[in-house]
């Protein structure tokens, strides 16, 4: 069974403040704002939502199929994928953009600032979910299973949620970052097309200003409502009821950055393989935990033995 991702592929610059945000910012001084912080480590890693997600799905056993653009700059990206046995068949590479690039930079406190070059993102409405369709029915596989609209190019996100709602592929609809882009009709209609829709906490909030719904009224739209809350776990909001799912403990939080992507590859290989939701809750946790413990987005391989078997150490039972 596959995923088909729908999301950018990016180039992540990840830099660390040793100091806190909060110490080196004044709350009365914030119209003339203009701060610089020393970053003694600086390293480059593959990210981008739709690489983590897949990534981490390949993790757990299964066949992500990413939908992205990337610029002329990527061919490190590509060798990353084939690395890991993931199909590039659906990125398009357009030679005259950069790929996404994402500066980040993290306080001690595991806060983040983000400065985020687009690059050849802009262009991801060039993929169609059609294209996927005929490509897989000539070649004689199936059909995804389950799709995730993750952050990308704002008319990549309008057109490939409308696709998949026309192919009759359920997806899980997940705004991120890209959230502010969309006004509240747009977003009413996002969830009306959506089968799923995962955000965080902050995300959720501003979710419910813009389409003047309650989380519980955004949830009776859904199959699911899927709404994170870094280290206090996650909650999920399915069929009138709220299922609380708790946060993996790790012996030390070592980066942030990808985490919330490889909650949602949890998702995903959840739903696909029909688990209920307090198991594939619960598997998401545990990936997004797993992915803390080390450093960039793309860098922890355990095996799905080891995935299996953390599993059970932290619940008690086998997924």
């Amino acid at each position: 069974m596959s995923s088909l991702i729908c999301g950018s592929i990016a180039y992540d610059t990840i830099m660390n403040f040793e100091g806190r945000f909060q110490d080196q910012i004044l709350a009365d001084q914030i119209h003339i704002l203009n701060v610089a912080f020393l970053v003694p480590s600086m390293r480059r890693e593959f990210g981008g939502c739709a690489g983590n997600i897949a990534y981490n799905h390949k993790l757990l056993g299964g066949e992500p199929i990413i939908m992205a653009t990337v610029g002329g700059d990527a061919g490190s990206y590509f060798d990353q994928l084939a690395k890991h046995k993931i199909s590039a068949d659906h990125i398009r590479e357009l030679p005259e953009a950069f790929t996404a690039q994402a500066m980040i930079t993290t306080d001690r406190d595991n806060n983040q600032i983000t400065a985020f070059h687009p690059g050849a993102m802009g262009e991801s409405h060039l993929n169609t979910v059609a294209e996927v369709i005929n490509h897989r029915q000539k070649k004689q596989l199936g059909l995804p299973k389950i799709a995730i609209v993750a952050p990308d190019g704002r008319q990549g996100m309008v057109e490939h949620c409308q696709q998949l709602a026309d192919a009759k592929i359920p997806f899980i609809f997940d705004p991120g970052q890209g959230l502010p882009m969309f006004d509240g009709p747009e977003l009413l209609a996002f969830i009306e097309q959506a089968t799923y829709v995962a955000v965080n906490d902050y995300e959720g909030e501003m979710l419910a200003q813009r389409t003047g719904l309650s989380l519980e009224k955004i949830a009776q739209r859904v199959s699911a409502l899927i709404v994170t809350k870094g280290a206090q776990g996650a909650e999920i909001h399915v069929q009138g009821k709220k299922i609380e799912i708790p946060v993996v403990p790790v012996e030390k939080a070592i980066d942030p950055t990808g985490c919330g992507d490889a909650f949602r590859a949890g998702l995903l290989f959840g739903i696909e393989q029909s688990f209920d939701w307090e198991i594939t809750g619960r598997l998401a946790s545990l990936m997004g935990s797993i992915k803390i413990a080390s450093q960039g987005p793309q860098n922890h391989c355990p095996s799905q033995e080891a995935i299996q078997m953390q599993f059970k150490q932290a619940f008690g039972y086998n997924y």
